[in-house]
């Protein structure tokens, strides 16, 4: 008969077979119920913050938290499933009395996950938070609460961050964080000029914040690069331009260079010329011109400030001045409205039987110019007939 004590008795590197399986059953357990676990603790964490968020915003809570969660809750369970192991202990630290080296190096690794746990939970709250708070900024008229919220967000995420690695360095790594700070001296100044671009770009961020050259939003011109403002961060400025790129620029580049915000615009502007022949008469240019200027006037989303002038005589065409600005800052209505104006004038110049004129030149031979001379042919000369 199988003796079942003798076996879960039996010593495997320092462990009996019974510690080996309370370990791998508590793990087992943790792995199992973690995610259910994890998803009461939310719904849970969820009720502390109800009355800040709205029902709908409980699913999206979730998602945040759902995996830090699981990723300490089976922290927790591991912790007790090594609390059932035995460590082999050498005999010079049995001496000293002191711990298993292998223990203490475990519990090292076990900390620096746990600290990671914790702050990447807590990073997730300020995710959620940041989110609550731009569906909020979006309802909004203003938009500098729209910039506003992600600048905030991702300098909390920065400073927790960096608290949890001097928490780490204080508890794991048992280093006086306090001396380490007081004690850099030469060391702060030289990281301090290491950083220096960054401490210029976050305090150009500031000034953005506090002068309002711009917000999210506005279509700006800088530094040849034109687009849309998507967000503002405390080191740079996301632009997505006119061919759907996504330029990232740094704040101190935003501030210090000549920025044109073309969404302050009261109208945009529309200036071309119209090539005539040189066949058109003046009489078509006239009522040409005429017509153009009546309509622009005439438009809804023009103003009257227009100007269609017969300037230039070109080298291939009499030239027709037109001058007008559209009252709108949206790009894609601003297009539909210089195509309609634009589509008129091509019909306006068809109507008075004129033509559009494009880069020609003519050449006018006389007939009774004598010929240039031929050279004359030296003696003993004779021509080599070509072949073919």
């Amino acid at each position: 008969m199988i003796d079942y004590k003798e076996i879960l008795e039996y010593s495997f590197l320092g462990n009996t077979v019974a510690n080996l399986l309370w370990f791998i059953g508590i793990l087992l357990i943790g792995y199992i119920f973690k995610t259910v676990l994890s998803k009461l603790l939310t719904n849970a964490m969820f009720k502390l913050v109800r009355r800040f968020s709205e029902e709908e915003n409980q699913a999206t809570f979730r998602r945040f938290l759902i995996q830090p969660l699981e990723l300490l809750l089976f922290l927790i369970f591991l912790y007790f499933a090594f609390k059932v192991l035995n460590y082999p202990l050498d005999p010079t630290e049995a001496a000293r009395g002191n711990e298993p080296f292998l223990k203490r190096f475990t519990f090292r690794v076990y900390e620096i996950f746990v600290i990671v746990s914790i702050t990447w939970i807590i990073v997730r709250l300020i995710d959620f938070i940041g989110f609550i708070f731009s569906h909020r900024a979006s309802a909004s008229v203003s938009k500098l609460d729209d910039q506003l919220v992600p600048f905030f967000k991702d300098f909390a995420k920065v400073m927790v961050w960096i608290f949890a690695f001097l928490i780490m360095l204080g508890s794991v790594f048992e280093v006086n964080v306090a001396g380490l700070v007081a004690g850099l001296g030469v060391g702060g100044l030289a990281i301090a000029f290491a950083a220096k671009e960054s401490l210029e770009n976050l305090l150009a961020s500031f000034t953005i914040f506090l002068d309002h050259p711009f917000v999210v939003g506005d279509l700006v011109e800088v530094n040849g690069i034109t687009g849309v403002v998507e967000k503002i961060g405390f080191r740079s400025t996301r632009i997505r331009t006119l061919e759907k790129t996504f330029v990232t620029v740094p704040n101190k580049n935003m501030i210090d260079k000549p920025l044109n915000n073309l969404s302050l615009r009261t109208f945009r502007r529309v200036y071309f010329d119209i090539n005539l022949t040189y066949d058109t008469t003046s009489e078509q240019i006239r009522n040409i011109a005429r017509d153009i200027q009546a309509f622009v006037d005439q438009h809804p989303r023009t103003n009257q400030d227009g100007r269609i002038r017969f300037l230039n005589l070109g080298p291939h065409s009499k030239d027709v001045m037109v001058l007008y600005f559209v009252d709108t800052m949206d790009w894609n209505e601003y297009v539909d409205i210089k195509e309609e104006i634009t589509y008129e004038i091509v019909d306006i110049v068809q109507r008075h039987e004129a033509e559009f004129a494009f880069p020609t030149s003519t050449v006018y031979l006389n007939p009774s110019s004598p010929l240039r001379e031929q050279p004359p042919i030296e003696p003993g000369f004779e021509p080599v007939p070509s072949s073919e």
